[in-house]
C-alpha cells in the first residue's frame, strides 16, 4: 500500500480546492447559515482530548442549536447515557467541531471553534423540554 505523507502529494492527487468550496467559508453565522441551522434536527459534535477524538450524535427538535450572537451557538446537553465524553473532552480541551445535517436539503453545514460546558441556571431554565431542563 501507498501512503500519501506530504500535503504536496495530496495536492498531485486532488488539486487546489475550487471557489464555490472555499466562497462558503465565513467566520461569524451568516443568515443563510442560521437558516439552515434553524432547520437542523441533528448534529454531530466532535471534541478532542486526552484519550483522542469523540463523535456524538446530538439531536432534538429542529432549531435546538440556538443561535446567541453571530459567534455564539448554545446547545442544551439533554439526557443520554452519562458517559460525557464530549464534555469531558470540551473541559480539558474546548476545540470542537459541529456538523449539522438539514433532512430533504442535500446540505450539510459545519462550525468548527471553541465550546464551553455551561451550569447558568438562567440559560438552562431557557432550554426547558417537557418541564426539564438539561444539566449543562
Amino acid at each position: 500500500m501507498t501512503v500519501v505523507a506530504t500535503i504536496e502529494q495530496l495536492e498531485a492527487i486532488y488539486g487546489f480546492p475550487n471557489d464555490a468550496s472555499t466562497v462558503k467559508v465565513a467566520d461569524r453565522v451568516t443568515p443563510a447559515y442560521r437558516v439552515l441551522m434553524d432547520k437542523s434536527p441533528f448534529v454531530a459534535l466532535a471534541t478532542c482530548g486526552p484519550e483522542g477524538l469523540d463523535c456524538s450524535p446530538r439531536g432534538d427538535l429542529v432549531g435546538f442549536v440556538r443561535v446567541h450572537d453571530d459567534k455564539t451557538l448554545m446547545m442544551p446537553d439533554r439526557r443520554g447515557n452519562n458517559r460525557c465524553d464530549s464534555l469531558r473532552n470540551i473541559v480539558r480541551d474546548p476545540r470542537a467541531a459541529l456538523l449539522f445535517l438539514i433532512p430533504g436539503s442535500g446540505s450539510t453545514l459545519r462550525v468548527n471553534g471553541r465550546a464551553y460546558v455551561s451550569v447558568d441556571p438562567e440559560l438552562l431554565a431557557s432550554f426547558k423540554m417537557d418541564g426539564k431542563a438539561p444539566r449543562t
